[in-house]
């Protein structure tokens, strides 16, 4: 069967609608569509839906939402850089044009990391994770985007939910080996009909249709239809290849990406043997939270039934009992001793058992979730140190989630590097001075200077290995530099100025005025050499201000106080 053959069978709109019933039947067998749901429930404070309560309390204590929003924190971080550089068989054709090409590349991947916000982007990515079991990004070229010069276009990307993704083969997470992947959306009626018009298709053949992934919020909208946009691997080109559909139509015919690489990343929380599906961390938590609401409900249905005394009265003897502050109330003993008129029973007591079992069961379950005191703050170390060894220790079980994360960031640079490859051509950008440029430069020739024209083409030639950087983060990494900082003040191994140059942002206000007025200060006080320069560190003495001397001392002396006490 030729490639042709092929590509028309796999577009025909009743084949991919055919799959992809198969594979929501899929989703369906592993109860994916409730878990989701319920989930979400739980992780929002929604956790006595469908209970029906008849007028008594249910309370919720929702620690689920801190754990899951302390992994999140933990593993997520916007200190992250792509990197791009040459494999070692490319680097000895053109040592130039390589590196030239590996500068564009990641200044370009800069430009698309704050393009895309991909900060929060990848916060959200985790947080859908731990909450639905999966997440997904998906990237694709925007031509429309304006980019302040001739040629147009910009990477987009976007997060997709994991009930809205289907894997040709459900039993494979190997994501770039699918036979194909299918994306839905629930699309606006009119905008569907317009794409497909600009097809040059018959609008008429689209019609609105109810969502089959069992999205409650879909039932408040109307005129709405579900999109198909699948993707396959074409052996004889080998690119990808893309079709996008309706129940019954065609919406955009079969194109050629030029794509290489699947334009999707999947992330599972935890993840399950043979099938591309995983675990939410939600999903475990559950029962524990179910259980630490009821008995915050029975005890506060115990309490407000049998915590106040009440009284017992002899009828015979009072007509009507009135428990008014200061009423006198009148009793015809006819015999008998006042005791025998009422009597007041005491209020039963609730066990303490139950809320130290309550404190337990939450307590066990943010220890074996990682989310310990030490490593949420709640508790009081002596010192720094003490801070970074409980966090460090806390973070070891999170350390391969994290890892996962660092993977799927790397293929989204791939991705990222793919759609270059294809979309971009032709465009303006800034390329670094050539060696010969650099010695004309030296010599005084004039240099051609700014953006000029460069051919991202040169991808297709050159291979190019992608790498993450990730640097610290964490609230403990700062507490540690400043500690180091302190310590190296105090011990005069560095200046006042060095020391306020490395200060993190935020803990001196107006911080770089107070750097200037300390160096205006310290060249105003250097002695005047016989040529009329100041005479620095290598000539004689410097003669400094004795008020600057004196507050540096002081500083010092602070710090050392506070060093002593142990506030660092």
């Amino acid at each position: 069967m030729s490639g042709r053959t092929r590509d028309k069978e796999r577009s025909v709109p009743g084949r991919v609608w055919e799959e992809y019933e198969k594979g929501i039947s899929f989703k369906q067998s592993i109860n994916l569509f409730d878990t989701v749901k319920a989930n979400e429930d739980f992780y929002v404070g929604k956790q006595w839906e469908g209970v029906q309560s008849n007028g008594l309390p249910t309370p919720v204590f929702n620690f689920i939402k801190r754990i899951i929003l302390f992994l999140v924190a933990s593993v997520a971080t916007d200190n992250l850089k792509i990197n791009a550089s040459p494999l070692a068989s490319t680097g000895q054709a053109d040592t130039g044009t390589v590196d030239a090409l590996c500068t564009v590349v990641n200044d370009q991947f800069e430009a698309v990391f704050e393009q895309v916000k991909a900060g929060k982007l990848i916060r959200e990515f985790m947080k859908a994770a731990a909450v639905d079991g999966d997440s997904c990004i998906y990237s694709w070229f925007d031509p429309e985007a304006e980019t302040g010069q001739t040629a147009k276009g910009a990477i987009r990307a976007e997060l997709l939910e994991n009930t809205r993704v289907i894997f040709g083969n459900p039993n494979s997470r190997d994501l770039q080996g699918q036979p194909y992947i299918i994306v839905s959306r629930r699309e606006r009626l009119e905008d569907v009909r317009e794409e497909m018009k600009e097809n040059g298709g018959d609008p008429d053949q689209v019609r609105d249709d109810t969502d089959e992934t069992g999205d409650r919020f879909d039932a408040m909208t109307e005129g709405k239809t579900t999109t198909l946009l699948k993707f396959w691997k074409d052996r004889e080109t080998g690119t990808v290849w893309a079709v996008k559909t309706v129940n019954g139509a065609v919406v955009r015919k079969a194109w050629n990406t030029g794509q290489k690489l699947y334009p999707i990343v999947w992330l599972s929380w935890d993840k399950i043997p043979n099938c591309y599906h995983g675990q939410a961390a939600v999903t475990g938590l559950i029962p524990n939270q179910v259980f630490v609401n009821k008995m915050f409900a029975l005890t506060m249905i115990s309490l407000m039934t049998t915590a106040y005394p009440k009284v017992i009265y002899d009828k015979t003897r009072i007509a009507r009992w009135d428990s008014g502050v200061g009423k006198a109330i009148g009793v015809n003993l006819g015999g008998g001793s006042i005791g025998d008129v009422a009597k007041t029973i005491d209020p039963a007591a609730i066990s303490p058992q139950v809320s130290q079992f309550i404190e337990l069961a939450i307590s066990v379950t943010k220890e074996c979730m990682g989310a310990t005191d030490a490593a949420m703050g709640s508790a009081n170390p002596d010192n720094t140190s003490a801070i970074i060894a409980m966090q460090k220790a806390t973070q070891v079980p999170l350390e391969l989630t994290r890892l996962d994360m660092h993977q799927c960031v790397e293929d989204l640079g791939n991705i990222w590097k793919d759609l270059m490859r294809a979309y971009y051509g032709t465009r303006y950008v800034v390329l670094p001075l050539t060696e010969e440029e650099k010695r004309l430069e030296a010599m005084g020739t004039p240099v051609p200077q700014g953006p000029r024209l460069f051919d991202f083409g040169l991808l297709e030639q050159y291979p190019l290995s992608i790498k993450l950087d990730v640097g610290g983060s964490a609230y403990w990494s700062e507490i540690a530099q400043m500690n180091t900082l302190d310590n190296l003040l105090i011990n005069k191994e560095i200046s006042i100025v060095d020391y306020l140059e490395r200060v993190p942002a935020g803990y001196i206000s107006n911080q770089q005025e107070l750097i200037d007025t300390i160096k205006q200060r310290q060249s105003a006080m250097m002695p005047v050499g016989p040529m009329g320069g100041s005479i620095g560190a290598g000539g004689t003495a410097q003669t400094m201000d004795p008020a600057l001397v004196a507050g540096e001392q002081t500083l010092q002396r602070k710090l050392a106080e506070q060093s002593a006490s142990g506030l660092y």
